[in-house]
């Protein structure tokens, strides 16, 4: 597993891009920057009372599980205990843009893209996984 610790800051997402393209397969990378700013943002925004430091690691692998592998990556940190899986607004998706409430697509976003996604929360962190699926090709 390879891991980024870094301040929970908005001028680490480049950081962190140039991590997932070192450590991610190619057809993969654009998707998985996506998911990571996404959640990062969302850390570096909300995670922390206003005015404090805060710390945000992301880590990347690959697991097989039945034969099918995936390509995993988590965001954790230790700020306010938050399940965006389960606490995040629903977004109404056919409500236009002008009528639909801010919130919530980011996650809604996410949960698209990913094959599987989990939250928990251990040791006073927020951990969330995601797992892609590699695409067939690369999965030969």
């Amino acid at each position: 597993m390879k891991r980024l610790k870094m301040p929970a800051q908005t001028e680490q997402l480049q950081i962190v891009n140039v991590f997932i393209e070192s450590n991610v397969s190619g057809a993969l990378v654009p998707t998985m920057e996506l998911a990571a700013e996404e959640l990062l943002v969302n850390v570096f925004n909300y995670a922390y009372p206003p005015d404090s430091e805060g710390e945000a690691e992301v880590s990347i692998w690959e697991a097989d599980f039945d034969g099918q592998r995936f390509s995993c990556f988590r965001v954790k940190d230790w700020g306010t205990p938050f399940n965006p899986f389960r606490e995040a607004p629903v977004p109404d998706i056919m409500m236009s843009v002008e009528e639909r409430p801010i919130g919530g697509l980011g996650i809604h976003l996410v949960r698209s893209m990913a094959a599987h996604y989990c939250y928990s929360h251990v040791d006073g962190a927020n951990i969330v996984d995601l797992y892609f699926s590699f695409p067939e090709e690369e999965s030969q």
